[in-house]
């Protein structure tokens, strides 16, 4: 099967490596959440060396500004920056950190105290500045390819969040009687992740552009004026004979435009995140009380969220279940607040059957919803516009989730816990 040459490429490009695309989308998601989602699945254990310092949020807070404010630094510059330089970077910083945090533990022998936590601290902000790398440079580049790219890409995200959470469950099946269990299952798991981490710097810098369908996509960017692409095509022997015309670049819409065409899939983004991270994984882990799941259970919770996320984010790719509507999607979003007297009322007066379910309704909606925003929002534009507004799109997913972060201190105020 051949791709006609649309783009001024020169001669046919063979539709080759599509599937391998896929899969190599999939890990270099996986890769860009899979030591945060460790961080967040591993809570139990840095709220037993740091009990009054409730972790789960304030290593979320910590995270979230240096991701908002370096991804905005980022989206505002995003046509001079090389994505291929700024990808291996953030894949880079994300191994780097993981790796100290075990390098942490070791040289404290798993003690808590102020010196411990500031440093985990440290190496979370760096996540953050990893993070707006990687999502933001991924998704830009992904943004004018196949949809099926963006939908698996963000299927690895969510894949990430599966996998902690069934390492950790039987991490502490296994380990919780024995001496120490609940490190040494932390230390397995940012091990794993550090793994992951090296993996895709791997993967993108030497399998990834040398794909034929990624290098024929990147072409056509590059004939409709990108900039960004030029040392991937390089990687990829494709960097001679490409002609970047630049009167067709300085004809693209502006950040301002773009953003004034899809404020609503910008708004979309960014009320997802602001409820979900508003509940998770903060509520879950100090505001669902006691119950007969008993150290199991935010675990559990967590878990199910993990896996509807993951799951829902397949449902588009069924045609006739993908939400394409602007206003069905802006209604469906809205809709999602409901879950905020839904969880307090369960929280304070159901049992963990209805939690359960609440959590996996969240999760379920925020895969969905997330991936129909972002596989339709770049439709209809040229290569360098896809691009920065698959940037914008990440500046408000970011935002949102800061925002719901900040949120969720609501949640504690009046119950006795600072």
């Amino acid at each position: 099967m051949t791709i006609g040459d649309e783009s001024g490429v020169t001669g046919n490009v063979r539709h080759e490596g599509k599937n391998v695309a896929v899969l190599v989308c999939w890990i270099l998601g996986l890769g860009s959440l899979v030591s945060w989602n460790s961080m967040l699945t591993i809570a139990d254990y840095y709220y037993a060396l740091f009990p009054d310092y409730h972790p789960s949020r304030v290593l979320t807070l910590v995270y979230q500004p240096f991701a908002v404010g370096t991804m905005a630094i980022l989206a505002y510059n995003e046509a001079k920056i090389d994505t291929r330089k700024r990808n291996l970077f953030g894949y880079t910083l994300f191994f780097a950190s993981t790796f100290l945090l075990i390098v942490v533990d070791l040289a404290t022998s798993g003690r808590g105290g102020v010196g411990p936590y500031v440093g985990i601290c440290v190496l979370v902000a760096a996540f953050g500045i990893a993070d707006a790398h990687v999502q933001g440079g991924m998704v830009g580049d992904l943004a004018f390819m196949l949809p099926e790219f963006m939908q698996s890409f963000f299927a690895g995200l969510a894949g990430s969040g599966v996998l902690t959470s069934v390492l950790r469950l039987v991490t502490k099946a296994a380990m919780e009687k024995t001496e120490h269990g609940l490190r040494k299952g932390t230390l397995l798991f940012l091990a794993i992740a550090s793994f992951f981490e090296f993996l895709c710097i791997l993967l993108y810098a030497f399998v990834f552009p040398k794909l034929p369908i990624v290098r024929y996509f990147r072409k056509k960017a590059a004939s409709e004026g990108s900039k960004t692409v030029a040392a991937d095509l390089a990687a990829a022997g494709d960097g001679q004979g490409i002609n970047q015309d630049n009167s067709k670049f300085s004809q693209r819409l502006s950040n301002k435009q773009l953003i004034l065409q899809n404020i609503d899939y910008c708004l979309d983004l960014f009320l997802i995140y602001v409820l979900t991270l508003s509940i998770f994984p903060g509520f879950l882990y100090e505001n669902t009380g006691t119950h007969n799941l008993g150290s199991w259970y935010p675990l559990v919770l967590v878990a199910m969220y993990n896996l509807l996320d993951f799951i829902s984010r397949y449902i588009p790719l069924v045609k006739c279940l993908k939400l394409e509507s602007r206003k069905g999607l802006s209604i469906a979003i809205i809709s999602r607040f409901l879950f905020v007297p839904a969880f307090y009322f369960t929280a304070k007066y159901g049992d963990q059957g209805w939690m359960i379910m609440l959590i996996s309704l969240l999760g379920l909606t925020n895969g969905y919803l997330t991936v129909c925003v972002l596989t339709a929002a770049p439709k209809g534009y040229k290569g360098p516009e896809q691009n920065a507004l698959g940037n914008i799109l990440v500046v408000f997913l970011l935002g949102g989730i800061f925002a719901g972060v900040a949120l969720d201190w609501l949640w504690i105020i009046g119950n006795g816990s600072f």
